[in-house]
């Protein structure tokens, strides 16, 4: 069992002032793995007066220092991806398919935004005014539980690149995740206070960086009720914040697509992440007439799920990351029994064998309407939602009747067809014909699922303020 009793300020991994100590927990058999002490109030103000002072310096950076911090800090975290993935697996419960993927976008993360950096104009002119871009200042970063480290690399880099000084609050639940990554900075040596790391509650660290007037920028991703009070907060101080919120995104099957193909993608694609991811398609829109096929073709792709050990390669749907999400999901199964929706596959309790874990069946639900709760609520577990729809208008009309707005995808044999549909769906990113990413589009959410963008020019442009010159 390992104790995390440091935060990291300055440079340096020191004590924190909290006392509070928080239980980790191995979501594949619910056994205590370590625990961490929890920083208070005065570390995280403590934490970001060290921000405020290197960012006088930091922030006059040039680009070229601010490229070799990123290559020493890509080094640092590759030198031990493999710890990195196996630490993922244990403390968050990770397929290790997943994690070897969010481990290996961290690390890109790094060169993802050095090939920015390289080609981003922080000097324009408009009109016959000179605009510099200009780094906003201390940034707080609040990152979730289902890919801790990722989220932190990706906008540490971001922060970076801008000039901008940090001080990241990660999930307590993933204090072991944030050791070993915090490690690696220290190895790539960033000047002192440009990276500083407090482990803590959302209602004390969290509610610290988020009233605090030398904050200048909070980028937060998380639900959409966090999301919420976090920019209630910062109203203020009127600091600028990048929102990453929740998501209940469509996955539209058109009629023509092929769906002995595009069906058990759907299927795999709804439990990404064991099903804990903001852009899983959880709510699979196809044409009423051929709902009979996609509910035979379905449940045979579901059988071939394989829910278990995260640590197999095999593996393709873990834990829930703890009990309280596990209970979430049973719940929301519940209520899509009880909501009259027709269970295809999956269900109530822990799979055969798995019950000593916060292993969830993947299910499945077909025959399900757009108003009932398991079609509007993020489940966030591997459920999935077969609503059946009339002709094209229609399913646009579904696609786009909920409060989120974060991710969408389309599939068909007419590309065309499938662009056309991609301006009437109100979401921040919508893929054709499959899962994609790509680390220099913008993402973020349409509505309630967020404010702004990350990744890219468009990501850097968040962590930096215009300044006008008239001469």
């Amino acid at each position: 069992m390992k104790r995390i009793d440091k935060v990291y300020t300055n440079g340096a991994f020191i004590s924190p002032k909290g006392t509070m100590v928080f239980d980790l927990i191995n979501p594949t058999n619910r056994q205590k793995i370590g625990e961490v002490v929890l920083g208070d109030e005065t570390d995280t103000q403590e934490a970001i007066a060290t921000a405020k002072e290197a960012f006088k310096s930091f922030s006059k950076s040039s680009i070229e220092t601010r490229i070799e911090l990123l290559e020493r800090l890509k080094a640092a975290v590759h030198k031990r991806e493999k710890e990195l993935i196996e630490v993922m697996i244990l403390e968050y419960g990770g397929t290790r398919q997943f994690c070897t993927t969010s481990i290996h976008y961290a690390i890109s993360s790094f060169s993802n935004m050095i090939e920015v950096l390289r080609g981003y104009d922080f000097n324009r002119i408009a009109g016959k005014t000179q605009v510099q871009m200009t780094p906003v200042g201390v940034v707080g970063i609040i990152t979730p539980w289902n890919a801790s480290n990722s989220f932190i690399c990706n906008k540490l880099a971001t922060a970076i690149a801008a000039g901008c000084t940090v001080v990241v609050k990660p999930s307590e639940m993933s204090a072991l995740q944030t050791q070993l990554l915090t490690e690696c900075i220290h190895e790539a040596g960033l000047p002192k206070g440009v990276y500083n790391m407090v482990n803590g509650l959302g209602n004390v660290v969290g509610a610290a960086i988020t009233s605090h007037p030398d904050i200048a920028k909070i980028s937060f991703t998380g639900s959409t009720l966090t999301g919420k009070l976090i920019a209630k907060g910062a109203v203020d101080t009127v600091k600028r914040v990048t929102l990453e919120l929740g998501g209940k995104s469509p996955n539209i099957i058109l009629d023509d697509a092929d769906l002995e193909q595009v069906i058990p993608q759907a299927v795999f694609g709804a439990y990404m992440n064991s099903g804990q991811a903001c852009v899983a398609p959880t709510r699979l829109l196809v044409p009423k007439t051929k709902l009979e096929a996609v509910n035979r073709i379905a449940k045979a792709a579901v059988a071939t799920v394989q829910v278990g050990n995260p640590e197999n390669e095999t593996t393709h749907v873990g834990p829930m990351v703890s009990e309280k999400q596990f209970e979430r999901v049973q719940h929301y199964i519940q209520t899509g029994i009880e909501e009259g929706a027709s269970l295809l596959a999956g269900g109530l309790g822990n799979p055969e064998g798995l019950e000593n874990g916060n292993f969830v069946k993947a299910t499945i639900f077909t025959n399900v309407h757009n108003d009932m709760r398991i079609a509007r609520e993020e489940i966030f577990g591997p459920v999935l939602s077969i609503i059946p729809y009339e002709d094209d208008e229609d399913a646009i009309a579904i696609a786009n009747d909920t409060t989120y707005g974060l991710a969408a995808y389309i599939s068909t044999a007419d590309e065309n067809r499938a662009l056309k549909m991609a301006t009437q769906l109100e979401a921040g990113r919508i893929n054709i014909n499959g899962l994609k990413h790509d680390p220099l589009a913008p993402f973020g959410g349409f509505k309630q699922s967020g404010l702004g963008r990350e990744y890219g020019s468009f990501g850097l442009d968040e962590y930096l303020e215009p300044k006008a010159i008239l001469i």
